[in-house]
């Protein structure tokens, strides 16, 4: 790994997959970016984790505060690490929550565990591993929360997107517990459709968050997946992650999911690359009550 200081404390780090730099978002704040080949992945606040910048991040805390009763501690597994935004943000509202985080980028982790050290009461492992095989070594019925974030330079992997991967996800959820998958598209949302589809085959409740330009076909952007072993609280989703945002349910998932068929490993693809993300000035969540 090659390491080298750039201005206003800023980290660029080389690593087997890409290029990382790690930067202040305004100085003194304790806020940094963290950039994977010049594209930003991820927002960091060190003096407040529940602050979250890109929506999408937003919409994940949104399932993490209603996959059981609020500030009670859960188990969480994260496949794909970056910044580790989302297990901070976990571990600031519900103490006490014993976090797994699967990551294949040693170097990546090394840079973001010393320059960005996660709070050292937080209960969070980190395991250098494809998130793929991690999934068959773990114990069934373990997690309440399951997080797939994971892109790389052509989108999502094809391996993590496919049904045989969500029916080990599956595997590892407790009743009740959920599961959520980043993917980038656009219309006429071929991969999202038979995204639907596959997470309908895997999942006994299945929803789609989506901001309501992208789902009218107005460019491309992240959609967020989310299936549960069991019931689905589509309300208190939708009332939690912050507007402007569509979460897509019932006859409204019917519709954009069409004839869609699930993925297989046979003939999974990568999702559709990502798009340069956008920050909201979103005020610190609260992990409020669902």
């Amino acid at each position: 790994m090659t390491v080298y200081e750039q201005p206003e404390d800023a980290v660029s780090v080389s690593t087997d997959f890409g290029v990382v730099d790690l930067a202040p978002a305004s100085q003194g704040t304790g806020t940094w970016v963290l950039m994977f080949d010049y594209f930003p992945q991820s927002y960091v606040n060190l003096a407040d984790p529940r602050q979250l910048r890109f929506k999408y991040v937003q919409w994940l805390a949104a399932l993490a505060d209603c996959v059981t009763a609020p500030d009670a501690p859960i188990r969480a597994l994260h496949l794909g690490g970056g910044g580790l935004t989302l297990p901070r943000y976990v571990a600031a509202t519900r103490p006490g929550s014993v976090q797994l985080v699967v990551d294949r980028d040693a170097a990546l982790m090394e840079a973001v565990t010393k320059v960005l050290p996660p709070p050292p009461d937080a209960a969070m492992e980190i395991r250098i591993a494809d998130a793929r095989d991690a999934l068959w070594a773990l114990p069934p019925r373990g997690y309440d929360l399951v997080v797939t974030d994971v892109l790389i330079r052509t989108g999502v992997p094809a391996r993590l997107t496919s049904l045989e991967c969500a029916t080990a996800v599956a595997g590892v959820l407790d009743q009740g517990g959920q599961y959520a998958l980043n993917i980038v598209d656009s219309a006429p949302f071929a991969f999202a459709r038979r995204q639907v589809a596959t997470f309908r085959a895997a999942f006994g409740e299945v929803g789609l968050f989506g901001e309501p330009e992208v789902l009218r076909g107005e460019g491309i952007g992240n959609l967020l997946l989310v299936g549960a072993n069991g019931a689905l609280p589509v309300r208190a989703l939708a009332e939690r992650a912050p507007a402007p945002v569509r979460l897509l349910s019932g006859d409204a998932l019917d519709r954009f999911a069409g004839d869609a068929r699930p993925v297989t490993d046979a003939d999974a693809v990568d999702s559709p690359p990502a798009a340069p993300r956008q920050a909201t000035g979103a005020p610190p969540r609260t992990g409020q009550s669902c």
